[in-house]
């Protein structure tokens, strides 16, 4: 695979649309924002909409579809978000039914997409500023953890929080939580440093959610909420169904990262 590091969207899911990227997004279109999905039957819509504005570390949204619209006609025009992301995950009643390239065979006409802000925006500014992004370096999937962190409940949704891990030296640790607190569309500033035994997570080398990575001895863990979260939250609540990205395969938007960004 080439480097699609400074590659535009538009091109990159067009790439996506025709089967010839798979894995994951992180690192691809630097500068560019890429979004975490939900889609839903609209009857399912207000709850979770209602779900996201309780938890915006979590849920941050971009942009929410018109009732069986495809485009994302606000932040990618042209887009089809049944085409446009590497791997979708289906969930039915709380069961993960299968990873999909593609969604034309199971859409319907009732559904509504949320795209939500991700922590690969944030990660372009570390690297500007020379901090490693290790699941960057390795060329893997950032490693997830479902914590004991409940998030705020909104009709039929509740359930724990999401994180992601980044190690982060002891010395840059402020410059990292100054940096990402500038862009609170995509997560924001972290929610925990530190212990990971204190919000649950037993195993720092099991993430439940992409791939483990090494911490190194002059390093400490450092979680930010993460836009995993509704999957956490559909194998809790039981949705007749819900259709997310697979975790780390994100849709790239047309969004500048700095447009996101408070000065």
């Amino acid at each position: 695979m080439r480097d699609l590091s400074f590659s535009k969207p538009f091109e990159v899911r067009k790439m996506i649309r025709k089967g010839e990227i798979q894995g994951p997004t992180s690192g691809m279109c630097r500068g560019y924002v890429q979004g975490n999905l939900v889609t839903l039957p609209k009857k399912l819509a207000y709850d979770f909409l209602l779900f996201a504005q309780r938890n915006p570390k979590s849920c941050p949204l971009l942009e929410v579809t018109n009732e069986g619209c495809k485009e994302l006609k606000t932040i990618a025009t042209g887009s089809d978000i049944s085409t446009d992301i590497p791997k979708y995950r289906v969930y039915e009643k709380g069961k993960l039914q299968g990873e999909y390239g593609e969604l034309k065979s199971i859409w319907r006409d009732d559904f509504i997409s949320f795209i939500l802000g991700c922590s690969f925006t944030f990660e372009s500014a570390l690297i500007d500023e020379g901090i490693e992004v290790r699941h960057i370096t390795n060329k893997s999937n950032v490693p997830m953890y479902i914590t004991n962190i409940e998030c705020k409940p909104a009709g039929i949704f509740s359930g724990p929080t999401v994180v992601s891990m980044r190690p982060i030296p002891l010395d840059k640790v402020s410059k990292v939580v100054q940096i990402t607190s500038r862009y609170p569309g995509v997560h924001g500033a972290p929610i925990h440093m530190g212990n990971p035994k204190l919000i649950g997570i037993n195993d720092i080398y099991k993430p439940d959610f992409g791939d483990s990575v090494e911490i190194k001895d002059n390093e400490i863990p450092v979680f930010w909420a993460c836009g995993v979260t509704p999957q956490a939250v559909a194998m809790k609540v039981k949705p007749e169904i819900m259709i997310t990205h697979a975790p780390g395969h994100m849709f790239i938007t047309d969004i500048k990262n700095h447009e996101l960004a408070v000065l």
